[in-house]
């Protein structure tokens, strides 16, 4: 068994370098697919919404395993060569104000108009009731994820690394939405 596990291993390292955007974009709607599944067996659905495991995917697929493909190499890129606890600092502080209110709005925003199909009104008050704790809770979370993931992890590894992390935040946001929507 532990030689299955090392050659798929093996052949993801492999695919992360030769293709590191499609790797990263696959691994991420794989990881929110999981997640999902587990998300709604937790909260007692008795039958797996395909459609919204599906439309979750192809969140992670799209938009997600892409967008931090791009914003950890620019990140690299701002602050090329420069390393230290201050660098990361900087880094955290960056993602911080700018990535994550903006990806969490854009999550709630997708979760509810693309996901549950709710129309534009619906979504908009949700959103205005519910980002501010969305965003504030993920502002007690991630600081020390993104902390992890620029101090130790490989360029290649931080979208892996974020979207595994991402992957059991995500479990909360549905499992939010599902109680407490009316």
């Amino acid at each position: 068994m532990s030689e299955i596990v090392k050659e798929a291993w093996k052949k993801y390292m492999l695919q992360l370098q030769i293709h590191p955007l499609q790797t990263k974009a696959i691994t991420a709607g794989v990881l929110i697919g999981f997640s999902d599944v587990v998300a709604q067996k937790i909260s007692g659905i008795k039958r797996l919404q395909l459609r919204r495991l599906l439309l979750l995917m192809l969140y992670g697929f799209a938009y997600s395993g892409p967008f931090g493909h791009f914003l950890h190499k620019l990140m690299d890129v701002i602050f090329k060569g420069k390393k230290g606890n201050k660098t990361v600092a900087k880094k955290v502080l960056l993602e911080q104000l700018t990535s994550s209110p903006w990806n969490n709005l854009f999550f709630m925003m997708y979760y509810g108009l693309i996901v549950e199909g709710r129309p534009w009104g619906l979504v908009k008050n949700k959103v205005r009731k519910d980002y501010p704790s969305v965003q504030f809770t993920a502002w007690k979370f991630w600081p020390i994820v993104g902390w992890i993931n620029y101090q130790y992890m490989p360029l290649q590894f931080r979208v892996v690394f974020h979207s595994f992390v991402a992957s059991c935040w995500f479990e909360s946001l549905p499992l939010c939405s599902i109680l407490l929507l009316p």
